[in-house]
């Protein structure tokens, strides 16, 4: 994990995963992520699976988002429904995520790093699956 979070401090996005899976015909999505404070993480979905995440180490927040109904993708039609802090020693050390639920993550300490888990094999985040505030 230290050398994980060494990679993610030099990264411009301030965050680096790494791919825990068998090997690249394993359909599942297993990865370490490491955050540090600042990383951008634009509000997004996953449509068709829910995702698992378990904080190993450090402190973050996961917040969700929900939409106005009627509404389109300005700022003011976005309302943050709730937030749940994690942490390895705190009352919450994991969460499921619906599948369809907005969703982004804020790492509060240097050195987070999270297990993150989802159904089936990776599928990149389209554009209607991201608000871009």
């Amino acid at each position: 994990m230290d050398s994980l979070t060494e990679q993610a401090k030099a990264s411009p996005r301030l965050r680096m995963n790494l791919d825990l899976r068998n090997d690249e015909n394993d359909s599942s999505q297993r990865m370490l992520n490491a955050i540090e404070p600042g990383s951008p993480l634009p509000i997004h979905r996953h449509q068709k699976t829910s995702e698992t995440v378990v904080c190993l180490r450090g402190r973050l927040v996961e917040e969700y988002y929900q939409l106005v109904q009627g509404s389109g993708f300005k700022v003011q039609d976005v309302q943050k429904t709730e937030e749940i802090e994690l942490s390895p020693n705190g009352p919450v050390v994991a969460l499921n995520i619906p599948a369809g639920q907005w969703h982004t993550v804020r790492a509060l300490e240097s050195g987070t790093v999270i297990l993150e888990m989802k159904n089936g094999a990776y599928e990149s985040i389209s554009d209607v699956d991201i608000l871009k505030l």
